[in-house]
């Protein structure tokens, strides 16, 4: 196993050239492999590769319609699309409560708040961290990825 803190690009090219040296190695990563584009790099190279990532938030039915709209443009909300929709859905109803945008009227107006967004209902804990599930392994087999299931 090989671990990379990188991005997909510099990773896609450590697997390639690990396959054309004959290395079996399993190249193990973080969410920066969640885009198709690592796939792009790797071709079958890239098959068995790891990363770690949350639940894909395309899945969660509170977020259909704005995957729907994304998907009628050709987007796929993939990797942190999602999550920066969900981050503006925070600052909006965060701004809405305190009836300001400056920093200071938005802090105290997010603590003790739980936000409806596209990731699902969360709030931020007594450390500012959110309060959504944590991560799940992901796979890349056959052009895709998907969750580890055993």
């Amino acid at each position: 196993m090989l671990y990379v803190g990188g991005y997909h690009t510099e990773a896609g090219l450590i697997t390639r050239q690990m396959r054309q040296q004959g290395m079996k190695t399993v190249l193990v990563s973080g969410d920066a492999l969640v885009t198709d584009e690592y796939w792009q790099i790797t071709g079958k190279d890239g098959e068995g590769t790891l990363m770690t990532f949350s639940p894909d938030p395309r899945r969660n039915p509170v977020a259909k319609p704005v995957v729907d709209r994304f998907r009628a443009k050709n987007i796929d909300p993939e990797g942190y699309v999602l999550y920066t929709y969900a981050a503006l859905q925070v600052f909006a109803q965060a701004a809405t409560k305190a009836g300001k945008t400056d920093f200071k009227s938005l802090l105290p107006a997010m603590k003790n708040t739980k936000f409806a967004t596209v990731l699902g209902d969360f709030a931020f804990d007594a450390k500012g961290d959110v309060t959504l599930p944590g991560y799940v392994f992901y796979e890349w087999k056959n052009g895709k990825y998907d969750y580890v299931t055993n």
